[in-house]
């Protein structure tokens, strides 16, 4: 009878163990998901913007977000008329865009920071936030566009900006959902589709 008593016990303790064990599996898991999401938006950035200020993404939480590789002198150019037309209508709607001047294609933004702003403002009145000149490709490439390029960063697909204008969109958790290609006007159909799907 003691023995029993003694195995049953001993039964007791190991299923306790067992369940301890399975409970701390569960935690590790969700912090691991948990950590993996995080690792999956953009709020882990910051950046400078045009006029040498600090910018950061985490501030945009809540927020659709297209995020927007610029330049002054392409043919894509004009673009900037229908992105600022697009922030006008949406900006208190949850959405903002992010434009990064890039000298990646064609040496079409060759200008300094203040060069830019001031293009930009006397051009097409650009009131959207402006981010300091960085590169989205080759070795050099921003981290931000690390991020927005690479699937094991951005959990969604692997791309390459193909030119001036290609467009990334983040949902209001900060995650990529689509790559839109540069050619594709920023007021098109299926861009403010996803702005105003709930």
């Amino acid at each position: 009878m003691k023995q029993l008593i003694m195995s049953l016990s001993l039964l007791l303790i190991l299923i306790g163990c067992k369940k301890e064990k399975e409970e701390v599996t569960k935690l590790e898991t969700a912090v691991i998901e948990t950590k993996a999401q995080e690792g999956e938006a953009i709020y882990q950035f910051q950046v400078t913007d045009l006029y040498g200020e600090d910018f950061d993404f985490s501030k945009l939480k809540g927020k659709k977000i297209m995020v927007v590789n610029t330049a002054s002198e392409c043919g894509l150019t004009p673009q900037y008329e229908g992105l600022q037309k697009l922030y006008d209508s949406y900006k208190e709607k949850n959405f903002v865009i992010v434009g990064f001047p890039a000298n990646n294609f064609g040496g079409q933004e060759p200008g300094s920071d203040e060069q830019i702003a001031a293009f930009c403002k006397e051009n097409y009145g650009v009131s959207f936030p402006m981010m300091s000149k960085i590169s989205v490709k080759g070795s050099d490439m921003h981290e931000v566009y690390h991020f927005l390029t690479e699937k094991d960063k951005n959990g969604l697909q692997d791309s390459e900006v193909a030119w001036n204008f290609q467009k990334y969109l983040l949902n209001e958790q900060g995650q990529l959902e689509k790559v839109i290609k540069p050619n594709t006007v920023p007021t098109d159909a299926e861009i403010v589709d996803w702005i105003e799907a709930n």
